[in-house]
């Protein structure tokens, strides 16, 4: 039984904490660490055995694995500290808020033999699996853009650090579009160029952008775009995403759990014929239901458990923080571009063969204000 220690217990801790006792034969739960004791205490309420904190350095020794759940810029220090008494790491996204930041965590864990995970969640929700799975192996022809919606309402009730670009390490993008920026990576294959364009209007507790547009060409001529928003006051696609392909268009919608084939009805028996399983439900000659998400829990707990299963076998996880890494760098490239008004370059980024070492000189800093040189590389 793995010892699992919850360091930050705010509202991404809430998410992991809810579902986390369904684990217990495999882990136990001893300790909550947050500044503020009494949400410790609350974090850890009828937990038998549990432990609450305001330092994560006492819970420690209660701990053979942390999940961290802090503001961004916490994650380089606190995480270097966990792996270098020996625990094994899950850390919420983005994994750090600079370049070589990010190294500092790929190489601490990596000579320590330590696992480190980034939480990039949605590669656990079946859903979004099956999506990429459709797209990745061109289930219904080539893939000509991926289209994907992200719309909520975030504001300083999650807390003032939240709007401060460099405790964020940038605004909505980093934050929270990282997770969309990885999933077109990974479905569509290495990137070409892209441009982005952020406001805050509407959101003006952050300092950088609340509003998120990006598009990207991929090497295989594919484009891919993300909209994102934490200044929704209200939304229809909330999160969805749209994928055309020479053969229909996969729509996946979050809010519902399904993924809808939309075809013309020349060639749509055709595109059907490819698809491995029959659709659950068909709805007309446009129209087939392919997937419809069981209700098997939180992605949040299939994450933990891929963290478990690393821990015990030593192999690695699907959100590796290499992987992680590439995502960022993508986006800083993105960030640095708009601010010259320019399209991003974004061939050479290490995306098909990781490159370690920094790519971008300082320009890994996010936000392309107040940099310091880089951090030193922490040998562990």
């Amino acid at each position: 039984m793995i010892r699992l220690g919850m360091i930050g217990c705010g509202n991404m801790a809430g998410a992991y904490l809810h579902g986390l006792r369904e684990l217990e034969p495999r882990l136990r739960i001893t300790a909550g660490v947050d500044i503020e004791l009494e949400r410790a205490q609350q974090a850890t309420a009828g937990i038998p055995g549990a432990r609450a904190f305001t330092d994560y350095r006492e819970a420690l020794d209660l701990t053979d694995a942390v999940i961290i759940a802090l503001p961004h810029d916490l994650h380089h220090r606190v995480g270097l500290d966990c792996l270098a008494a020996g625990k094994h790491v899950l850390m919420e996204k983005p994994l750090a808020n600079t370049e070589a930041q990010c190294l500092d965590l790929i190489h601490a864990a990596e000579a320590g033999g330590r696992v480190l995970s980034v939480g990039y969640v949605m590669r656990h929700d079946p859903l979004w699996t099956e999506m990429g799975r459709l797209i990745r192996e061109q289930i219904f022809g080539d893939v000509i853009q991926v289209s994907i919606w992200t719309e909520q309402l975030t504001d300083l009730t999650r807390g003032a650090w939240i709007g401060q670009r460099l405790r964020v390490g940038g605004g909505q993008l980093f934050s929270h579009g990282c997770h969309y920026i990885d999933l077109l990576l990974h479905w569509l294959g290495a990137p070409m160029d892209g441009t982005h364009t952020g406001t805050n209007l509407g959101t003006p507790w952050m300092e950088k952008e609340g509003t998120s547009n990006v598009a990207i060409r991929f090497e295989s001529g594919a484009l891919g775009y993300h909209f994102g928003t934490w200044g929704a006051r209200g939304s229809r696609l909330g999160y969805a995403v749209h994928a055309h392909c020479t053969e229909g268009m996969l729509e996946l919608n979050h809010q519902e759990g399904t993924i809808t084939l939309h075809r013309n009805p020349a060639g749509g028996d055709l595109a059907m014929q490819k698809y491995e399983q029959s659709s659950e439900i068909a709805e007309g000659p446009t129209r087939q239901i392919l997937m419809r998400r069981q209700p098997t829990g939180k992605a949040t707990n299939a994450e933990v458990t891929e963290f478990l299963d690393c821990i015990e076998t030593g192999r690695g996880p699907v959100a590796n923080p290499r992987v992680a890494l590439q995502s960022l760098r993508v986006i800083w490239k993105l960030y640095d571009a708009e601010e010259r008004g320019a399209v991003a370059d974004l061939r050479g980024l290490g995306l098909d063969e990781f490159v370690d070492a920094p790519l971008l000189g300082d320009a890994g800093q996010a936000v392309n204000v107040e940099r310091g040189p880089l951090s030193p590389r922490v040998t562990i």
